[in-house]
């Protein structure tokens, strides 16, 4: 290991190693450079006057000339996109190889109060960047993805720029915590509360310099008395305070700390010097000049014009393999062979091991070697490794990665053939139909893969013809469809959405047309297409009735129309009820449905004559039909009114003499229903004037109409009221086997002898003929 150790007692804290050489050439260093680097060993950017030149951690990518605004701050996002801010508070967006990809702006106050301090960080939500404007007023962002712009409270008593302020992640939200000569100040969405550091040392008259650390769970303070305060983030532990015996502030500062590390440590640097504090009372110092600190998820990176090196707390595990005279197993066995060959050869030698740990380790040793190459350029730690990305264009190696790794499809290749097509797509050289071909050909049905999101890429890059051949290949409607209506080809999304047989779908596409074009055009779109327009019809019929009758009238569907304005009859009172039918006898003579018109007149004249009834006898029966019309008024004794409603509407004899037939014995009215039946000769016969007295339990009334019943009936009514002899007797003049029989399974032996052995006798008569 050639890397520079340093012990601090009681325990081995810090290891520097150096990276590479860098390969750019700088007269100055990095003297008087606005520099920004990203995390996980990510791309670094440095601007000189008039000049910006983003690299990799080894060679330059581009380097234009810089022809926009003031830059207040540089920072990466975490797909590795470069912000700048500038004084007006205009954010300008450029990806890794120098491409402009989109700009926002802060907030139109800055364009007067400008710009004082800029910060960029990153959350669990995204990048986000919080700015400190003229006013002294601090505006914050917390996702530049999905924009949404915070103003923070005002801070008490503050009348300029704060000596120093950093942003936490804390709650689910992100906060400024800022310091105003002795006082300390956290600032949420709704107040700015005042804090305290439990423990911060009497001499200290104010906090000059503060860093968080790359988790957000720590904090550290650098004071006007030289000393360097460490607790957690939400200012509730204090972890150790250290002297650095040094009063001028720091130009940075950084925590050093592993994950699950046991001594968490920061990094103060100044103009030529390089401090690191930790728990105890001891520090370990650096010459550095003109370096720069990039804090990592498990050190810091120093950045320097002509070195890149790593400063990280030391594992336990390699303290306990390189520290001087240490018997523990690893040293031991890195005595007997360095590296590789001992490990594999001392594996053998061990019981309940797993080899496949073994053989993970050396895969994950081979890639971290493979992407740390000069050629590559990305110093990754093995903490690091699982965030490593493709955003620089280095597919081969990528792919080649996953493979080596056995990296699961949809979770390796597939991600890096998604990344080649959406760069793939931004390549405005070659034309759509080439990229979409290639496309096509390399991705092919890989797992994993949505077309519509490379679709999606393309529509953002301006190019929406390839957009759509791309959707081409997207097999799944759900995925086209929404993308096509953001691109406004609304009539392509509702023939994908009806093909799809996804009736939401295709809801969701008609929803969207209908607000956005004018009612005349998306009537005429509706016709083109007969599943949307049905099932449109079916939508408007429950949630918007005057948009169906508007449909049907751009149609000239005369049926339909009346059929609406029945419906709508239904829903109102009698005058508009009537003007509502009597619309649709107009609709049903135009559609040339002489039965419907006929129909509706009808009820119109039957509403009519059931309001007279209400108004001269006060009985409820308007809205009732013909049947139940007829039905109440005969058993309210309105024999006069439903005589009138008889012969006005026609209704058949056979129909109106059950109906009074019925009603009559409903209300036991004898009287009366002996009147009726003696009016005129029954249409119905007299049976059912036996039948239905009887059900009414009055065979006393039921006898009158025996005699009146037809020869083949009378077997029956004398078994209706219980007169055997006389069914007997009809039986028997009939000379019919069948009422014979019929009779015969009435009686009793026992109490029916009689009549029993006439049937039997009339049958035996009636054999020998």
């Amino acid at each position: 290991d050639d890397s520079e150790w340093r012990l601090w007692f009681p325990v081995l804290l810090d290891r520097k190693v150096e990276l590479y050489e860098m390969g750019w050439s700088l007269k100055d260093g990095l003297r008087d450079c606005h520099v920004a680097a990203a995390p996980y060993g990510g791309p670094i950017d440095f601007r000189k006057p008039c000049i910006r030149c983003p690299l990799t951690t080894f060679s330059p990518i581009w380097g234009p000339q810089w022809k926009s605004g003031v830059v207040k701050q540089l920072g990466w996002t975490v797909g590795d996109d470069l912000l700048c801010v500038q004084e007006d508070g205009t954010v300008l967006v450029y990806d890794l190889f120098g491409s402009f990809k989109r700009h926002f702006s802060m907030g139109n106050e800055l364009v007067q109060s400008h710009v004082l301090e800029a910060k960029v960080f990153h959350s669990p939500y995204g990048t986000g960047i919080a700015l400190l404007s003229g006013t002294f007023r601090f505006i914050l962002a917390t996702n530049i993805e999905d924009l949404k712009l915070r103003r923070l409270p005002e801070v008490p008593g503050l009348q300029g720029a704060p000596s120093c302020w950093a942003v936490l992640s804390q709650d689910r939200q992100s906060k400024v915590l800022l310091a105003a000569g002795p006082d300390l100040y956290m600032l949420d969405t709704t107040a700015c509360t005042p804090v305290i550091p439990p423990g911060l040392t009497p001499q200290a008259s104010s906090i000059v310099h503060m860093a968080v650390s790359f988790s957000y769970k720590y904090l550290a303070f650098f004071t006007d008395s030289g000393h360097v305060w460490m607790g957690s983030a939400n200012l509730k532990d204090k972890l150790g305070e250290v002297e650095t015996k040094m009063k001028t502030p720091p130009k940075q500062m950084a925590w050093c700390r592993r994950p699950k590390g046991q001594q968490p440590s920061v990094v103060v640097m100044w103009e030529k010097n390089l401090l690191v504090a930790g728990q105890c009372q001891e520090t370990i110092q650096y010459p550095f000049v003109d370096s720069v600190l990039v804090p990592e998820m498990d050190g810091v990176r120093i950045i320097s014009g002509s070195h890149h090196e790593l400063l990280q707390e030391v594992p336990a595990a390699c303290e306990e393999i390189f520290k001087i005279a240490s018997m523990a197993p690893g040293a031991l066995l890195l005595e007997a062979n360095r590296e590789y060959e001992a490990a594999s050869f001392g594996k053998c030698f061990l019981s309940n091991f797993r080899p496949e740990l073994f053989v993970h380790m050396c895969r994950d040793l081979r890639v971290l070697n493979a992407v740390r190459d000069y050629t590559v350029g990305i110093p990754l730690t093995l903490p690091q490794y699982p965030f490593m990305l493709v955003h620089r264009k280095l597919y081969p190696l990528a792919f080649e990665i996953c493979r080596y790794l056995k990296t699961p499809e949809y979770q390796g290749v597939s991600r890096v053939l998604k990344h080649w097509a959406c760069c793939k797509v931004q390549q405005k050289e070659e034309a759509d139909e080439v990229i979409a071909r290639a496309i096509s050909v390399k991705l092919g049905e890989t797992a994993g893969i949505s077309y519509s999101d490379i679709a999606a890429k393309a529509y953002e890059c301006g190019r929406t013809e390839l957009a759509i051949k791309l959707l081409e290949f997207e097999p799944r409607s759900g995925e086209q469809v929404p993308l096509l209506l953001k691109m406004k080809r609304s009539q392509l999304a509702l023939s994908k959405a009806i093909e799809s047989g996804d009736t939401d779908l295709v809801y969701t596409v008609v929803t969207y047309l209908k607000n956005e074009m004018n009612r005349g055009d998306f009537f005429m779109t509706l016709r083109n297409q007969p599943v949307a327009l049905s099932l449109y019809r079916q939508f408007c019929k429950h949630q918007e009735p005057e948009t169906l009758k508007d449909l049907f009238n751009q149609d000239d569907d005369h049926q339909e129309l009346g059929n609406f304005y029945v419906r709508a009859s239904y829903q109102e009172g009698l005058e508009t009820r009537v003007s509502l039918l009597q619309s649709a006898v107009d609709e049903y003579n135009k559609a040339k449905n002489e039965f419907a018109a006929k129909a509706t007149e009808e009820e119109i004249r039957l509403l009519r004559f059931q309001r007279r009834v209400e108004e001269e006898k006060g009985e409820r029966v308007l809205g009732c039909s013909l049947h139940d019309t007829l039905h109440c008024l005969l058993t309210l004794g309105l024999h006069k009114q439903a005589e009138q409603l008889y012969k006005d509407f026609r209704v058949p004899d056979k129909r109106y003499w059950w109906l009074k037939l019925t009603a009559l014995a409903e209300k036991e009215d004898w009287e009366e229903l002996e009147k009726f039946a003696k009016s005129k000769k029954s249409p119905i016969g007299y049976l059912p004037f036996v039948e239905v007295c009887v059900k009414h339990l009055n065979k006393y009334e039921a006898k009158k109409y025996v005699s009146k019943v037809t020869p083949e009936q009378k077997v029956k009514a004398h078994l209706a009221v219980g007169d055997l002899e006389g069914a007997a007797e009809a039986a028997i003049e009939r000379r019919s086997e069948g009422e014979v029989s019929l009779v015969l399974s009435r009686c009793s032996a026992t109490t029916d002898r009689t009549i029993v052995d006439r049937l039997n006798r009339a049958r035996a008569a009636a054999a020998k003929k």
